[in-house]
């Protein structure tokens, strides 16, 4: 993408992108971003989980990012799975999309994945849009329970 380039976030520059990640994930608070940032980002662990983030050059403030990490799948192989979208322009954050989206593919690519799995909480948003047209199709759905433990502290099983 002309203008655009992403590189993967370095720890250090995890509280710049907290206001990005805040439009993905609103409640999120700046320790908890930051306890996950500066492990994720870890260069160390770049072949196994990062964060991809794009910058309009010349600026150095990211405008788009998405997080990902590289699993075995039983019938896949190794599988990218990306999740956590961002991507903000004050005009068009089309290109911005399509930079994080064309992303997906060379990391993929350079990581040994045998496939791509974009998680975008929100199905019909303009970054599931994107993914569509680059070839990214529905496979499954994604389900979502929030465990919450009772109030006296620890939950309980008990069988009958």
């Amino acid at each position: 993408m002309l203008g655009l380039s992403c590189h993967p976030l370095s720890p250090e520059q995890a509280p710049a992108v907290y206001p990005l990640v805040r439009e993905a994930i609103p409640g999120l608070d700046l320790k908890a971003w930051l306890r996950f940032a500066r492990r994720v980002a870890d260069p160390r662990r770049a072949a196994r989980e990062g964060i991809i983030v794009v910058v309009r050059n010349p600026r150095p403030m990211p405008c788009g990012l998405f997080v990902y990490r590289k699993e075995q799948e039983l019938g896949h192989g190794n599988v990218l799975i990306a999740e956590h979208f961002v991507a903000v322009d004050l005009l068009d954050a089309e290109p911005v999309m399509q930079a994080l989206v064309a992303e997906l593919d060379g990391l993929a690519l350079r990581l040994g994945c045998n496939a791509i799995r974009a998680m975008v909480l929100s199905p019909t948003s303009q970054m599931a849009a994107s993914l569509t047209s680059a070839g990214h199709r529905p496979a499954g759905e994604a389900l979502w329970k929030e465990v919450v433990a009772p109030a006296g502290g620890s939950s309980t099983v008990s069988a009958r």
